[in-house]
């Protein structure tokens, strides 16, 4: 290999866009974006090999010639990319990595076989098309990817992560899947939080937008807490005073709402087991009701 590496990137969703454009930017330089022969894979990737200087090519018609393969794919696509990409070059020498963070670099045991060392690179990061298509999608300065697989594709993958400006972690496979959860409580689930919080705020007359301007000041406040203590020190409300009236209005207004009824009680059993409160016995016998 050079010093770098030549990159080719598979799949120009939103994680293949940002790190297709990440890697760009890093002083990369991006061989080709490879796409699935649809009709919307192929406008994404002929967008993102544009922005980077790349070439684009369509799965069936590839030839690879970088050294370094990365697969941006939806996790059940990623062992049958392996196997359509396992003849298309002599792949001994070559690095193929995927971002899955639930699976473990054995999703490339095609590209193994064929001489490749493998690895899986996951950045705990959240990829909206949004943000991307406004040019405020993330930075990966300071993000945890955490990474596991063959000695060679280490190597090559911590000296990538670490010339995006992110921080690599060992991880081991039996673990991903507990890994990805863990990811998916922080970002995904938390917005589905969010968007059941609108639901109780328009059970109070709030309208939806109007709910989101309202709620910003305290969801940064309690991110700034979070940030400067522990989630122990940050924890505010009716649970950690024991305010079992107020807990107890809250259920009952929340009949209303049945579906963020249920999400109030889960949390709030989170809460009682995890986080400091008074009459936590009371407060347990009402969340059982």
């Amino acid at each position: 290999m050079r010093d770098r590496p030549r990159i080719s990137v598979v799949g120009a969703g939103s994680l293949g866009t940002a790190l297709g454009i990440s890697l760009y930017r890093a002083g990369y330089f991006i061989d080709q974006i490879v796409f699935r022969n649809t009709r919307g894979s192929r406008r994404k990737a002929i967008s993102l090999a544009k922005k980077v200087g790349a070439r684009s090519a369509a799965m069936a018609q590839v030839k690879i010639d970088a050294e370094v393969v990365w697969l941006c794919v939806p996790d059940g696509a990623i062992a049958e990319v392996a196997q359509l990409l396992a003849r298309k070059t002599d792949w001994k020498g070559r690095i193929a990595l995927h971002s899955s963070g639930a699976l473990s670099s054995d999703e490339l045991a095609a590209l193994r076989r064929r001489g490749a060392a493998v690895a899986s690179v996951h950045p705990m990061m959240t990829f909206v098309a949004g943000a991307l298509q406004a040019g405020s999608g993330p930075a990966l300065a300071g993000v945890p990817f955490a990474i596991e697989g063959d000695a060679a594709a280490l190597r090559t993958s911590k000296r990538l992560v670490k010339d995006l400006g992110g921080k690599a972690y060992a991880i081991r496979p039996q673990d991903k899947a507990a890994y990805h959860a863990w990811g998916t409580f922080a970002s995904p689930l938390l917005t589905a939080l969010l968007a059941t919080t609108e639901q109780v705020a328009a059970a109070a007359g709030v309208q939806r937008r109007e709910a989101k301007r309202r709620m910003l000041p305290i969801l940064r406040q309690t991110l700034a807490n979070y940030a400067a203590f522990d989630a122990g020190r940050s924890f505010s409300g009716p649970i950690i005073r024991g305010d079992a009236e107020t807990i107890r209005r809250h259920l009952r207004v929340l009949r209303e709402v049945p579906a963020a009824r249920e999400v109030y009680a889960a949390l709030a059993k989170a809460a009682v087991r995890y986080l400091p409160g008074k009459n936590k016995r009371v407060v347990q016998g009402l969340l059982k009701a």
